[in-house]
């Protein structure tokens, strides 16, 4: 006869009841934790396991009361795809066996540029996905994804980073989806409803405020108040829970002395009770630990499991170090409450129940041949790529002319490394091991470009360092030129081993190494240089910009970014790629977002000016779309518990395809406390063919107004707004002043997040 809890026909919390009934402490605590085996030889991917954080008892040890999760299989060392998934198999069967219930674990991996796997498609990184501010595609790319996992066997991805840019030194802004709460709300949750579309539980990280650490430094304090914490940082969160995602990784950080890995206002009493979320919280790897070993809040790993648990963290990964023998021992010693563990165990339970992974049928997915780059995701990697491409600024000499001769130089021009992110497997994984090779296609700018051009190359310099000697073997491949396309950049790595990326955090925003005295020198040739960006963070190219006859940005666009970067500089394909994140001009150490109140923009009464070289949305084109009329189609009132609807006319007068990105943005001229000048509050991509027209209609929810109030209370206030429509956040074609009338009005988590948007007439 079939348990209660393996009944498939009763419902997930009476089948979690059943189960929890029937368990042992320690066979309860056991599924509260996930194990990683990590090669002690790779320990710079994951550094804290030399610190004693890492597994410590032999792995028939560690299954015995069986086991919540199994840390990165496939994401830790190279392993052949039908291997990895017969040892996963084999290892998943182990767990079962060991445990009296026959449970298996909980599979998850990273998955921020594809799934972090030897020989897995590398897509374009996050920045590129909002680079193309296109939410159905990066949808696409986010279930191509978990079909890959899902018949891996693995049923969880960390990801998407919903962490908002407040810095730009900070490192992880390669992971990121920009400057604008909005954008990374809308294309996080493309990416959440494309992920959860093939079953894989889908992490939002990281909850919340990382991204706004003092000075842009990984892993520091963070000093902001709640009204920034409810309006930027929390926004993408809501967005991307409605979308679906079952999962929620902690920050690392604290808030005002607060760590978030033991903060119940935060993980529990918002998140759960205001929000409304009822999947896991797992922590950050270690960041239970690091509660007694970083911030200094516990006095033992005992007590951090203690504070961890009573603030809502579900799980700890990567490996059990406080949710293991000190969890029990502090239980047993009277200083955690059993109900404390039966809590998050009900929502761990119910997510594996979810899965399927309590069924009496469930068998782990064997071992088969694996294609996880087939031409199907390369296509769609190429595709996201082109779409992510941003002109940022462009004299005329592109697209280049056929039969040019071109100079490629720089230290990202010749080099596969160069077009993949740090949460890339080839840059990730991979690097750590000597003489194996990648198993992917990834072509180089120079060569992509040799396709198409007589090309002559020379490196220049490497990202950082390099010799005079270098730099004069470019100057004299540019004066030998017609263009000198130099390509520059980023080296993605971690923990200090790169210029991007996870712990590589810079104090200004100055291009690496001497890749500046490059470009000047390619400058004073005459010849005219176009320069191409391979990063992950915008840069300071103000003293040379005007002197450009071209400049291309690319933020790591993965395997296929090199043809896609080609097929933009050869004009094949016409740039539609839009900044989410601002290029600072001058003063580049006082970096800033567009999200600047009035105060935070160019003044009298300081000589630094933040106003940004490139800003927030920009982004050029070979052929535009024309403008036609912007319209408040519903008149010029507005009632605050209501919605206003506005059109935008556009037509392709052009002999080429094109694509625009209409952008509407909020300025609230008079309010109760300091606003942002503007906030995006809607987007939309149109593509039209020459001779098309379109009309794009917005239905704007008031509750998009909304902000938190002096009583910090979130509310809709009445008032004169502008909707300032238009191609970027500093390109506005038009500007509709609207009456907000009505009474002042509370919204909470209810309420409407983005625009209804309908593209008519294509």
């Amino acid at each position: 006869m079939t348990d209660l809890w393996q009944d498939a026909e009763a419902s997930i919390e009476v089948r979690v009841a059943d189960l929890i009934g029937r368990m042992t402490l320690t066979e309860k605590v056991a599924q509260l934790y996930g194990v990683w085996g990590v090669d002690p030889e790779v320990g710079e991917m994951a550094p804290m396991l030399q610190d004693g954080l890492g597994p410590t008892q032999p792995w028939k040890d560690v299954i015995t009361d069986g086991l919540g999760q199994l840390t990165r299989p496939f994401g830790t060392e190279p392993v052949e795809p039908a291997a990895g998934l017969a040892a996963l198999a084999q290892r998943q069967r182990e767990v079962m066996a060991a445990n009296r219930f026959g449970i298996p674990a909980q599979v998850h991996e990273e998955c921020l540029t594809g799934l972090n796997a030897w020989q897995a498609t590398v897509y374009p990184s996050p920045l590129c996905w909002a680079a193309s501010f296109d939410p159905a595609l990066v949808e696409r790319m986010g279930a191509r994804i978990g079909d890959d996992m899902r018949r891996l066997g693995i049923h969880q991805g960390l990801a998407p980073v919903l962490d908002v840019v407040r810095d730009a030194r900070w490192g992880r802004v390669e992971e990121s989806l920009g400057e604008d709460p909005f954008l990374v709300g809308l294309i996080g949750g493309s990416y959440v409803r494309g992920l959860e579309s093939g079953g894989v539980v889908a992490t939002l990280k990281h909850f919340a405020g990382y991204s706004a650490s003092r000075a842009g430094r990984n892993l520091a304090p963070v000093g902001m108040g709640p009204r920034e914490l409810a309006d930027v940082i929390l926004p993408p969160f809501e967005m991307a829970l409605r979308a679906g995602a079952r999962s929620v990784m902690n920050s690392y950080t604290d808030t005002d002395g607060v760590p978030v890995a033991s903060d119940r206002a935060l993980l529990t009493t918002l998140l759960r009770d205001t929000l409304g979320f009822t999947g896991t919280v797992v922590a950050d790897y270690f960041s239970i630990a690091f509660l007694e070993t970083l911030h200094q809040v516990a006095a033992t790993t005992g007590e951090a499991a203690r504070l961890a648990l009573e603030a809502g963290i579900d799980v700890e990964l990567p490996s059990p170090n406080a949710y293991s023998e000190p969890l029990l021992q502090a239980i047993a010693d009277g200083l955690v409450d059993e109900k404390l563990v039966d809590r998050a165990l009900s929502r761990v339970l119910a997510q594996k129940c979810e899965l399927g992974l309590l069924d009496p049928d469930w068998a782990p997915a064997e071992a088969g041949d694996v294609d996880l780059d087939a031409p199907e995701s390369r296509a769609l990697a190429l595709d996201l790529a082109r779409r992510s491409t941003v002109l940022l600024a462009n004299d005329g000499v592109l697209p280049l002319r056929e039969g040019s001769r071109l100079a490629v130089v720089g230290p990202r021009a010749d080099t596969a490394q160069a077009m993949m992110g740090c949460y890339s497997f080839p840059m990730h994984v991979l690097v750590h091991y000597d003489g194996i090779d990648m198993r992917l296609e990834v072509p180089t700018v120079r060569a992509a470009l040799a396709e198409d051009f007589e090309v002559t190359y020379a490196q220049g310099c490497p990202v950082l360092g390099g010799t005079d000697e270098q730099i004069a073997e470019a100057v004299a491949a540019a004066q030998g030129a017609d263009v000198c396309v130099a390509v520059l950049g980023d080296q993605a790595g971690l923990f200090g081993n790169g210029t991007s990326g996870e712990g590589c955090d810079v104090a200004t925003l100055n291009l690496p190494g001497r890749q500046e005295e490059l470009l000047e020198a390619l400058l004073a040739t005459g010849t005219p240089v176009v320069a191409v960006l391979l990063v992950g963070r915008p840069y300071d190219l103000s003293r040379q910009a005007s002197r450009l006859a071209g400049l291309v940005c690319g933020f790591f666009p993965g395997e296929e970014g090199a043809h896609a970067l080609a097929d933009v500089l050869s004009g094949r394909i016409n740039p539609s790629g839009r900044l989410p994140v601002s290029f600072p001009g001058a003063g580049s150490t006082q970096p800033s977002t567009y999200l600047a109140a009035p105060l935070g923009q160019r003044s009298e009464v300081s000589v630094v000016d933040p106003t940004a070289l490139y800003p927030f949305g920009h982004g050029l084109s070979y052929a535009d779309a024309t403008w036609g009329a912007v319209s408040a189609v519903t008149g010029e009132t507005w009632a605050t518990e209501g919605s206003c609807e506005i059109a935008v006319e556009l037509a392709n007068d052009a002999e080429r395809a094109v694509s625009e990105v209409v952008q509407v943005y909020l300025h609230d001229p008079v309010a109760s406390v300091v606003r942002p000048v503007q906030q995006l509050i809607g987007a939309a991509r149109v593509d039209l063919e020459p001779g098309q027209r379109a009309r794009v209609r917005f239905e704007l929810s008031a509750d998009l107004t909304s902000f938190t109030g002096r009583d910090l209370v979130r509310i809709v206030e009445p008032g004169s707004v502008e909707l300032r429509v238009g191609a970027s956040s500093t390109d506005i074609r038009a500007v509709l002043e609207l009456e907000l009338v009505g009474a002042s009005r509370q919204v909470g988590a209810e309420r409407v997040l983005e625009p209804t948007v309908v593209v008519e007439g294509r």
